[in-house]
């Protein structure tokens, strides 16, 4: 950048073909609100990206002049596509508000947005490649994992976290955003991450972010760490996506914390359907409030004050609940093995897909 910005007398900023901040040159006082967005947030905003996608930057195999608009406070700029085998990988943009960079001068940076063209193909492609190595460490087949496994053993060394991400209709993560630690991929509808333990939370909110500047909407997340081999990548997958499953909007669960939850991981949805919501408890289901007072009142350990409190109502009132639900369950709330079954079917229930 600092080369750029010697050789054409202009301050430079180099971003990638959707708009994120790759790398810049330091500026004097020759600057906009646009390019201080860019460099304080790391990306342009959609506004700008479709303003400047009109002078036909996708496509330009040389520089394309941006006028200035004193109203919206933008000054003139060049945009120099940063291309690698006819491929577009970015732009380098110079702020050009009186016009001395000449099509002599824009020329003799030719061979450094090649050069950049050419680091961002590869970096694009080494990303790209690793993304699919981390995909054949998913896979249900024994051969291509062990494979995997010893192309990446020389290249990533464990501990690892494994995170999942999930949400509807949303596209894939942008790697350019993410810290260089962190390898990404999507697998079954999940955007799986895996990055070091030490800052995997923080890693997660990044990626969380990027999604919903894409596509609001509700996210969740799960994670699992430490996975201390490349050969466990699957089942650590697995219970990321299960943390996932339980986590509510916005929040990111982790194995650890799951208790009961884990038998999610143990069968199919219809199989625990089976095992943890036997017929005689399906009456129950069909009454939330009196489900949610069982819950209520189970998670309490049975404690009658504490539930009715928690449900805002008289004590009566809950020892009618009870005996309601005793009548529709045929269980007996005061037979241990009868909680335990009715509790576990409730804790379960809200996260299966039936």
């Amino acid at each position: 950048m600092e080369t750029a910005a010697d050789l054409l007398k202009a301050p430079v900023t180099l971003e990638d073909r959707d708009f994120h901040l790759v790398a810049y040159a330091a500026h004097g006082p020759t600057i906009d609100p646009v390019r201080t967005e860019s460099i304080v947030h790391r990306r342009s905003t959609e506004e700008v990206r479709t303003r400047f996608e009109r002078y036909g930057i996708a496509r330009a195999t040389g520089p394309v002049r941006i006028p200035a608009d004193p109203a919206a406070g933008l000054l003139a700029r060049l945009c120099l596509p940063v291309r690698w085998h006819g491929v577009t990988y970015g732009y380098l943009w110079l702020l050009d508000h009186d016009g001395h960079i000449t099509e002599g001068l824009a020329g003799q940076a030719a061979p450094l947005t090649e050069r950049a063209g050419l680091l961002m193909a590869r970096q694009t492609r080494d990303r790209d490649d690793l993304g699919w190595k981390l995909a054949e460490l998913l896979t249900i087949r024994p051969d291509l994992r062990a494979q995997a496994v010893g192309e990446l053993a020389e290249i990533i060394t464990p501990p690892f976290a494994v995170a999942v991400l999930r949400g509807e209709d949303i596209g894939p993560l942008n790697p350019w955003l993410l810290p260089r630690s962190a390898l990404t991929t999507v697998w079954e509808g999940d955007h799986i991450l895996l990055t070091p333990p030490a800052n995997a939370a923080l890693i997660v909110e990044r990626a969380r972010r990027l999604l919903l500047e894409r596509r609001p909407g509700p996210t969740y997340a799960g994670l699992f760490s430490p996975c201390t081999s490349l050969a466990d990548i699957r089942e650590s997958w697995l219970r990321a996506r299960v943390a996932a499953r339980a986590a509510a909007d916005g929040e990111t669960r982790t194995w650890s914390s799951l208790g009961a939850l884990r038998l999610l991981r143990c069968a199919d949805d219809a199989t625990l359907a089976d095992a943890a919501l036997p017929p005689e408890l399906k009456p129950l289901i069909e009454h939330p409030e009196l489900a949610h007072t069982a819950r209520t009142y189970l998670d309490h350990a049975g404690g009658v004050q504490e539930t009715a409190r928690d449900l805002n109502i008289h004590r009566q009132t809950l020892y009618h609940r009870l005996r309601r639900i005793e009548e529709l369950t045929n269980l007996t709330l005061g037979d241990g093995q009868d909680r335990l079954t009715l509790h576990l079917a409730l804790t379960l229930h809200p996260h299966l897909n039936i």
